[in-house]
């Protein structure tokens, strides 16, 4: 059927970063964050959470959606008592357990080495400027990469058991 809108999984990340650290999420981590929820969606449901494109932005993917919002209108703000979906709750369980007590900047890097990210870059620099769309096949890539090393990785624990 239809997919959310972004901004309720951006309010989402927002309200429970504010919850879980005590402060306010900077707008680099939220970009990643939304980037590898999108990534752990793929893998946990076999489906994107949102339709918005990512952008393969020097450093990292960013919706430009996000970025014209808080442009624009400022910060996205938690709001109180505000919930997803009880099937997007481990996507983002998994992404906070993982990423979210990172600092934007490993993010970067982290997501620098995404085939999604480098496939839209192709021929650029660097710090070259960049206006072209991630493509979700590229990110099922990425996922299925993922999943691929968990898979093996949970096979050598239960070896060494």
């Amino acid at each position: 059927c239809c997919m959310e809108s972004v901004f309720k999984f951006a309010n989402y990340i927002v309200s429970r970063y504010i919850n879980n650290y005590g402060v306010s999420i900077d707008e680099m981590k939220l970009h990643k964050l939304l980037y590898f929820a999108q990534r752990e969606a793929l893998i946990q449901l076999g489906k994107p959470l949102f339709g918005e494109s990512f952008y393969a932005w020097k450093y990292g993917p960013v919706l430009v959606a996000v970025r014209d919002h808080i442009k624009f209108f400022g910060p996205i703000l938690p709001q109180v008592g505000y919930c997803i979906n009880n099937e997007y709750v481990p996507v983002f369980d998994k992404v906070f357990s993982q990423y979210a007590g990172k600092d934007s900047w490993s993010l970067s890097r982290l997501s620098h080495g995404e085939f999604s990210w480098q496939n839209a870059r192709k021929g650029l620099g660097p710090i070259d400027s960049c206006d072209k769309a991630m493509s979700i096949d590229d990110i099922k890539i990425d996922a299925n990469r993922i999943k691929l090393r968990r898979y093996f990785l949970s096979q050598i624990r239960n070896q060494s058991k």
